[in-house]
């Protein structure tokens, strides 16, 4: 592996230290303050753009793997803003996602 992966590799994985933290926030306030939805869609539009980038030029490193492992937690975190902002309108908890 070369140092460019290996700094690549970092950077995702410092990226992604976060979204478990902001999972378990979300998931258990049923609020959708302090975030931003709008962000959330970049950041994902960004991974998925990594992932674009790694298919293209067929470069399947570690890397990768945690583009992949970061888009889902992102997509995970913004179900659960999407389940939040519906409570905070409805005032109604209900689905798989009920805590």
């Amino acid at each position: 592996m070369d140092t460019a992966s290996i700094l690549e590799t970092m950077m995702i994985l410092c990226f992604g230290i976060s979204w478990p933290l902001s999972i378990v926030r979300m998931y258990r306030s049923w609020s959708t303050g302090g975030k931003s939805l709008f962000f959330s869609c970049f950041i994902l539009f960004g991974y998925f753009c990594g992932i674009g980038a790694k298919v293209v030029t067929h470069n399947y490193n570690l890397a990768f793997v945690f583009y992949i492992i970061n888009t889902i937690m992102v997509t995970v975190d913004i179900l659960l803003w999407l389940r939040n902002r519906n409570y905070e309108k409805t005032g109604k908890k209900y689905g798989f996602l009920k805590g």
